[in-house]
């Protein structure tokens, strides 16, 4: 059964973890034992019942209420199975963040109505991070309306709002859906809220049922990256993941970034010889030369891998960087020289007037590479186009590559 990745953002406190724990509960996603741990935990902490610890938290996430990792849940509705990645709303944890945004379609985004909250400097920048990591589908849920006596003049402001901040950053919000939503009182979850009448759409799940991602990765150009070598009965091979298309023995692939070609003699999945393997598939593969060490090397048949002298890319400061910088690419790990051409300001999506970043803005970029990486252009193969960049050893953001250079 294929399973649909939904990323939560937003901000803390607006009610992700709720939201996931009162999902996992109200479509019976949820054994009974884990809602009795989380009755448990709830009384033990001297709190009403909470239905974020149905989800598998640390014990010092329950005490001090925050999400302190990604954590992942699944829900079964209608047939269909939806995975639930929370990931954290608070800025120092922004990394967490952009590693689970980075493989789902779909993304809700919750943002509390409750007075005193609504939307935060950190609601848009999730927002603009989706959008940079590829998200195609948005779920805007505005929970807590129980706070705010499930009033509309409550709800249409945040609507308002949202939809023209996504309309800035190029994402058309007529095609976003948007709900309110109680997440601890379960309204407008899996049925419609008799306490908002005044709302015409889906109830929550069953917009999800809107969105789907194509799992076309079987169908599309053999790319794979090599991680190590183990010994097998036919002699050593490379260990690898597959990412797309398709592999077979017999079959003559490319090493990249070394450019060479090579046929592919022996072939194993799962620690048994095979004649071919698919996408997301681990295999070891015995080849008719030598590489020598090349963890990290890409295995593509696709004419969009290419290695890369330069990269246009949009870059996320986690920390602000310029000039010198090192870039990991799956694993691979080069240097190379950023030059900022235009800096946006991600709470409103517009540029500034400086080139010098600060911390949790984004920027258009040059990056001239020290080494020889083989890359693809995110819009044409998302696993190959995106990476992370560190300064003096310490995580400094994200990026995606707009365009290879040469």
């Amino acid at each position: 059964m294929h399973i649909e990745q939904i990323t939560m953002l937003g901000h803390k406190d607006h009610g992700k973890s709720t939201l996931i724990g009162s999902l996992l509960m109200s479509t019976g996603s949820a054994t009974e034992e884990r809602i009795d741990d989380a009755r448990n935990t709830s009384k033990r902490l001297g709190r009403q019942f909470e239905p974020a610890y149905i989800l598998d938290a640390f014990s010092e996430e329950r005490e001090g209420g925050l999400t302190i990792d990604t954590a992942r849940a699944q829900v079964k509705y209608k047939g269909k199975a939806f995975e639930f990645i929370d990931v954290p709303g608070h800025e120092e944890l922004i990394k967490n963040m952009l590693s689970g945004a980075s493989y789902a379609n779909t993304a809700v985004l919750v943002v509390s109505a409750a007075r005193g909250e609504g939307i935060m400097p950190q609601t848009k920048r999730h927002l603009f991070l989706a959008k940079m990591l590829g998200i195609e589908h948005f779920v805007i849920a505005i929970n807590k309306m129980d706070a705010v006596q499930y009033s509309q003049d409550a709800y249409e402001p945040l609507r308002n709002e949202i939809a023209a901040y996504l309309d800035s950053i190029g994402v058309h919000s007529q095609r976003v859906n948007f709900v309110p939503i109680s997440a601890y009182s379960f309204d407008n979850l899996v049925s419609k809220s008799k306490n908002m009448q005044w709302y015409r759409g889906k109830a929550l799940m069953d917009l999800l049922l809107t969105c789907h991602s194509k799992n076309v990765a079987e169908d599309m150009a053999l790319r794979a990256i090599v991680q190590g070598t183990v010994e097998t009965e036919s002699g050593m091979a490379y260990t690898a993941k597959i990412l797309s298309g398709k592999i077979e023995t017999g079959s003559t692939v490319r090493i990249l970034p070394l450019g060479k070609r090579v046929v592919v003699k022996s072939l194993y999945v799962k620690g048994k010889k095979a004649k071919n393997a698919k996408a997301e598939e681990n295999i070891a593969i015995g080849v008719s030369q030598d590489m020598g060490n090349i963890r990290g090397s890409i295995i593509s048949n696709s004419a969009q891998t290419k290695v890369a002298k330069a990269i246009s890319t949009m870059l996320f400061f986690v920390k602000p960087v310029s000039g010198a910088a090192e870039l990991r690419f799956n694993g691979n790990k080069t240097n190379g020289t950023i030059t900022v051409d235009r800096i946006i300001d991600t709470t409103t999506g517009s540029p500034k007037s400086t080139q010098k970043p600060k911390a949790l803005d984004a920027g258009e970029c040059i990056i001239r590479l020290n080494g020889k990486v083989a890359v693809e252009e995110f819009s044409s193969f998302r696993g190959l186009g995106r990476f992370v960049f560190y300064k003096n050893d310490e995580f400094a953001g994200i990026g995606v590559i707009e365009k290879v250079l040469g």
